[in-house]
């Protein structure tokens, strides 16, 4: 007699179609995405979009009451906001003491980020606190010593070669000029100064304008003014702690780019007259 050994039957595994699998890659397309969709979405729920600044220019040389109206315009303040800003106690300007709370010469020249939550306030101590570490950095603050200045009255003078220089290659020339001056007791006899006494901006000054009664003539007055007459950049700061040795004690700038120095008087008084000539043959022009 013989015996089977009795064994299961192999149960066969279905198999997709392939329609089945078709609408399997489906789901799991469409499972993925939904995926996708929601992590983006609280993504962009926790990390809002940042803000792209907007880009304040304040140029070398600008005196306070033009800055004072860019950051107006810029902020869409009405006019003398800032200069109010600039005045109040509340603002706390890290100046130096002999500032006497003034900022001119101290909103440092330079490019400015504005943003929606900008304040006049905020801006003007962030210029004036990079003026802080750029005037009072190293070769700055160690020429100012070797000159025999204050940190303030250096930036006189650099706002002063900032509003004379017609080139920067002649800042160290102009400052030379000054501190030959300052040394000999002249009075500095700067236009520059004049203008700013003013409010206005010219090369052209007459013999009534040098007769203005005010600190700043300094054609009637010896000594530095008491205040910077414009907002100095690093150049001008540069030249004011270490100019060029030299004798000159004048320069005219007789056309754009001809600026002469010489120690000279006679000489002076030629390049003078040559200016004045261009001057009117410009205007007759």
């Amino acid at each position: 007699m013989t015996y089977r050994t009795w064994q299961p039957e192999h149960r066969r595994r279905p198999r997709l179609t392939r329609r089945g699998r078709i609408a399997l890659l489906l789901g799991m397309v469409l499972a993925l995405a939904a995926a996708a969709a929601v992590t983006v979405s609280l993504l962009q729920r926790d990390e809002p979009a940042v803000e792209k600044p907007r880009m304040l220019v304040i140029p070398e040389g600008w005196r306070a009451g033009q800055v004072y109206a860019a950051v107006d315009r810029s902020l869409g303040l009405p006019a003398g906001t800032t200069r109010a800003a600039a005045a109040a106690p509340a603002t706390a300007l890290a100046l130096p003491a002999e500032a006497a709370g003034n900022p001119e010469g101290y909103l440092f020249p330079a490019t400015y980020p504005v943003l929606s939550s900008t304040t006049p306030e905020s801006l003007l101590r962030y210029m004036v606190d990079t003026a802080g570490k750029r005037f009072g950095a190293g070769h700055t603050g160690a020429g100012t010593q070797r000159k025999g200045l204050t940190l303030h009255q250096t930036v006189v003078v650099a706002s002063i070669v900032q509003a004379e220089a017609d080139t920067p290659e002649d800042m160290g020339k102009v400052a030379r000029v000054v501190h030959n001056r300052l040394a000999r007791g002249m009075a500095l006899q700067m236009d520059s100064t004049i203008n700013y006494a003013l409010a206005r901006s010219t090369v052209d000054t007459t013999h009534e304008d040098t007769r203005i009664d005010s600190p700043y003539n300094t054609y009637e007055r010896t000594g530095l003014p008491p205040t910077p007459i414009g907002n100095p950049g690093e150049e001008a700061m540069t030249a004011a702690v270490q100019p060029p040795e030299g004798e000159w004690l004048y320069f005219v700038t007789v056309r754009p780019g001809d600026t002469r120095f010489t120690a000279d008087y006679a000489e002076h008084q030629a390049n003078v007259s040559e200016f004045n000539a261009e001057r009117r043959a410009a205007k007759a022009g």
